[in-house]
């Protein structure tokens, strides 16, 4: 006996039958009706040669209908800088794309700016996309910021592979190896008519010394830097600017990605790394910002000259640390260490160090850090009983704060000179936890610390965005010593300071409203 098949079975499969074979004829024509997230893209600035991020257009259809549109293409045609992805596909030319009723599809634009008009530092390079043809032609605007640069990278070997060198070891161990080349004789200055990209470790050569003039932008690609060779030396040579939004006078080191969604990203490139060996190098009004280690100095406390001279500049939201030392000799005024992801200021293994109306405030939010604002010690890490000696760290009308309970540690290792002294400093520091054989170095009544605020609020503009200027509630207004000022009479904005000092690299100011 046959079965008979139930009339619903049968109804089914005739809905699906009639789904599976739709045909484009069904769509209707997008005729100029379609609407967008963005009348014009704005895909912000990039270098010449490099790639941008991936921008997103979302491209909706409002109507009842199932609609076809003809074509998505780039005015520029193929000779257009910009790359399109529509629905999965890349290209710059589309045919006949589905859009259903009431839905939406995204195009995501990408850009490499590479040809560039003679004579151009900049230019503005503009395109659009261009939807359906003739009287139902709609277009979204695309525009870009292209800069033209210097770029200055390590070239490939007759085996084709790039020279490598040990960089330095992390806390960890872990050896830090990285792509570098050497600076010739015409690479030795840097100047202000275009930006510098560098890709690897720029080297200076033994002997040499690399000049950098006021205005100079420096970028660094991803795990790039600056290596200052034994008996090689770095002169930055910034100036005041007037204009704090331009900063024309200002040296400033940052990473290569010039979007804004880059502007506050740490860790983009590698660090300046001063060897052992390397002496008198003098930095002036620069800014340091988003990299792993700021400046990190090798130096030698046998050698009396200085191995770093830093003045009027600052660092801040590196990943580890915006300035490492070992062994070294810093002598720093009006120097601001900021954010940074382990300490704004470490010096290992002794030296000899001066600071005088420094910043030293870490309120990292990127995660958690283990490390103080400020860490001395006579030795590192990996073998306490490896020392040398501390014969100085002198921190006068200078703050040391941050958003952790404490943000001093001192700590030596019984064996070598752990020499140290605070004047007229802002210190946050609040004791927890058993004593420990270091907690005599924390007699902030003893002779090591000499007129000290311990703990209070200094009354910062913004600390997530590394602002460390004063408001007029802080606690540290008038509190510094006026013979130390003399010696750094104006702030890091040039205002004078040496009538009614107060501590850190600011003059306190009204906040904006």
């Amino acid at each position: 006996m046959k079965q008979k098949v139930p009339i619903l079975v049968i109804l089914f499969i005739l809905v699906l039958w009639g789904s599976s074979c739709r045909k484009d004829f069904e769509f209707a024509s997008s005729n100029g009706h379609l609407s967008f997230s963005k009348d014009t893209v704005y895909l912000d600035t990039v270098f010449k040669g490099i790639g941008s991020s991936t921008y997103s257009l979302k491209v909706y259809n409002t109507t009842k209908d199932d609609i076809l549109i003809p074509s998505i293409k780039l005015r520029n045609g193929a000779d257009s800088q910009y790359r399109l992805n529509v629905d999965g596909k890349a290209g710059k030319y589309f045919e006949d794309i589905p859009l259903y009723a009431e839905d939406s599809l995204f195009i995501f634009i990408e850009t490499n700016v590479t040809l560039f008009p003679d004579n151009t530092s900049q230019l503005i390079y503009t395109d659009a996309i261009q939807f359906d043809n003739d009287i139902y032609l709609q277009e979204v605007e695309l525009v870009t910021l292209a800069k033209d640069a210097i770029f200055l990278y390590p070239k490939n070997d007759s085996n084709g592979t790039k020279e490598k060198i040990m960089l330095y070891t992390r806390e960890d161990g872990t050896e830090v190896w990285v792509e570098s080349f050497e600076l010739t004789d015409d690479q030795l200055h840097f100047n202000n008519n275009k930006p510098y990209v560098i890709y690897g470790y720029a080297a200076i050569p033994e002997s040499q010394k690399l000049t950098i003039d006021a205005g100079a932008r420096i970028h660094f690609h991803n795990g790039s830097g600056i290596l200052v060779r034994p008996t090689a030396s770095l002169e930055v040579n910034g100036t005041h600017s007037i204009d704090q939004d331009l900063l024309e006078g200002e040296v400033i080191f940052e990473g290569d990605r010039l979007e804004p969604a880059f502007s506050n990203t740490p860790g983009q490139w590698g660090t300046i790394f001063i060897t052992k060996g390397s002496i008198s190098n003098s930095i002036d009004h620069l800014t340091i910002k988003n990299a792993e280690i700021g400046i990190y100095v090798e130096g030698n406390i046998e050698i009396e000259d200085s191995s770093l001279d830093i003045a009027n500049s600052q660092i801040h939201n590196s990943s580890l640390f915006n300035l490492w030392a070992k062994s070294a000799t810093i002598k720093a005024k009006n120097i601001l260490l900021g954010n940074a992801g382990s300490s704004s200021l470490k010096c290992d293994l002794g030296g000899k160090y001066e600071f005088i109306h420094a910043t030293i405030s870490n309120y990292w939010t990127n995660g958690f850090r283990t490390g103080r604002a400020l860490s001395l010690r006579n030795y590192e890490d990996s073998d306490v009983n490896l020392g040398v000696d501390l014969l100085q760290a002198d921190f006068r009308n200078s703050i040391i704060d941050g958003n952790s309970m404490s943000e001093l540690t001192l700590s030596s290792n019984g064996e070598n000179i752990f020499n140290y002294s605070f004047e007229n400093c802002f210190i946050k520091f609040n004791k927890s936890g058993p004593a420990s054989p270091d907690d005599s170095f924390y007699n902030f009544e003893g002779p090591n610390f000499i007129n000290c605020i311990l703990n209070g609020d200094p009354d910062y503009f913004n600390t997530r965005a590394n602002d460390f200027r004063i408001g007029l509630d802080s606690d540290v207004i008038n509190k510094g010593s006026i013979p130390i000022a003399q010696q750094v009479p104006f702030d890091l904005l040039n205002r004078e300071r040496i009538s009614s000092p107060d501590l850190g690299v600011y003059e306190a100011t009204a906040k904006e409203e």
